[in-house]
This record gives C-alpha cells, sequence and structure tokens, in this order.
C-alpha cells in the first residue's frame, strides 16, 4: 500500500519525512487545487524526503485548456524537475468539449521523455471518464489522480471502483479528493485500490506575534495570512493506520 501526500509548502514535506509518507504529490498553493512549485522548492525537497517525489506540471489554476505559451512553460518545468531530480510530473490537458487534448498531452510526454507521468483530476472533469481512460494508458502514464468524477473520494466509491476493473492492472488508480485520514481503511476496502492520495493536513497558527489582519496578501477569499494548513504527522500516521 503506498501513501500519497499532496503538500504545497517544505513545513509539510518535513511532516511527510518524519511521518514516514512513502509519496509525495510537490506543489504550490493547493487553495488552488495545486500549482507548480519552484525549482528550489523542489531542490529542498529532494533534500528532505526519501520518497518519491511527484511535481505539480500546472501553470495557473481554473480549467485545464492551455495556450501555446503555457503548453511551453509547462515543458520547461518538466525538464527542470527533471534535471532535480523528481520521480514524476504531474499533469492533465484537456479540450475545450471536455476530451483529453491529445496533441498537448504527446507533446508533455516528449519531453517527459521517458520520466513517469501521472494524469491529475483533470479527469475528474473530462466529459466520458470511461473513454478518457483507455487514452491515458494508451500514452502509458503510470496513473491517474480521480475522485471518480464525484466533489470528494467519498461520494465516488463505486465508479473508482468501476474504474480500476476498467483499467484492468493496465494503469493505477490513484483516490484523490476530500480524504480524511479516517476514511482511508474503508475506501482501500470499497475500491480495491493499492494507494491513497490525501492532504492530511490541520490548521496551524503563524508564529508571528506583531499582525496585520486587515492587510491580505490575496485576492480571493483564502484562509487568513496567519494560519495555514500543512500536513500533520499525526493525521498521516492515522492514515497509514488505516493501510494496515
Amino acid at each position: 500500500m503506498i501513501l500519497e501526500i499532496c503538500v504545497d509548502s517544505l513545513d509539510s514535506v518535513i511532516a511527510c519525512a518524519e511521518a514516514g509518507a512513502d509519496r509525495i504529490e510537490l506543489c504550490a498553493s493547493l487553495t488552488e487545487g495545486g500549482l507548480t512549485p519552484s525549482a528550489g522548492m523542489l531542490a529542498q525537497a529532494r533534500a528532505i524526503f526519501r520518497g518519491e517525489i511527484a511535481f505539480m506540471i500546472r501553470p495557473r489554476g481554473g480549467d485545464f485548456v492551455y495556450r501555446p505559451e503555457e503548453v511551453a512553460a509547462m515543458c520547461a518545468d518538466i525538464e527542470l524537475a527533471r534535471d532535480l531530480g523528481t520521480d514524476a510530473v504531474v499533469f492533465g490537458c484537456l479540450t475545450p468539449d471536455g476530451s483529453i487534448d491529445v496533441a498537448t498531452v504527446e507533446t508533455l510526454l516528449d519531453t517527459c521523455n521517458g520520466l513517469p507521468a501521472v494524469f491529475h483530476r483533470a479527469f475528474d472533469v473530462c466529459k466520458e471518464m470511461d473513454e478518457a481512460l483507455e487514452i491515458i494508458a494508451g500514452f502509458g502514464f503510470e496513473r491517474i489522480l480521480t475522485s471518480g468524477g464525484a466533489p470528494t473520494v467519498p461520494e465516488g466509491l463505486d465508479a473508482i471502483a468501476a474504474l480500476v476493473k476498467l483499467a484492468d492492472a493496465r494503469i493505477d488508480i490513484l483516490p484523490g479528493g476530500g480524504i480524511k485520514p479516517d476514511q482511508v481503511g474503508e475506501i482501500l476496502r470499497r475500491t480495491g485500490v493499492g494507494q491513497i492520495h490525501l492532504s492530511a493536513r490541520s490548521l496551524q497558527e503563524s508564529p508571528m506575534t506583531f499582525r496585520r489582519p486587515e492587510i491580505p496578501m490575496g485576492g480571493a477569499k483564502v484562509p487568513g495570512e496567519y494560519e495555514r494548513h500543512i500536513a500533520d504527522p499525526v493525521r498521516i500516521a492515522e492514515a497509514r493506520s488505516g493501510m494496515s
């Protein structure tokens, strides 16, 4: 059983190293669903974490329809991540009608040049998941991160179990999205998967004593600047116990 934790800070990377997570998905801005983190963050994560690192390739929030300039940026990020020692890259691309963007995926995979690739939860908003799975498996992706086309994994368990059967060991199905540590055992039993993905975070206060909470740094409604959600070793351990 593989426990993957999605992280967007080095505090969370350290927590994963301490708690014994098997793999991390390294991102920036989990409040936006995960964006491409910096090269410096990957270099430090590689020094801290001994398990596998899957590096998010997503140049912005919003939809998964990318213009050529964005694809070029994604290719550059893949090359940089490969040079800095990532074990896999994570991306997903769709056309405006909700189909897999075959041409863009081919371009990104060519850039990978054998580096393992993961198709992320863009899969959950495509128009036909069964068809998309066949395309993604045919490309040779290692796994698909999915909530079963539902808002959260607990709501998509039947669909995830069906995807596991459809995949028929050709590609791994990785449940992720809205999972709480105490739900891990049931998810594994209900779906038959061999790995799980969650953030396992708890709210932690900033060490700052001087504060200006009336001045936010973001334009959208996000958690305050003096608190952050980071991976919690206790919750990671709870998730691990559900896998036994």
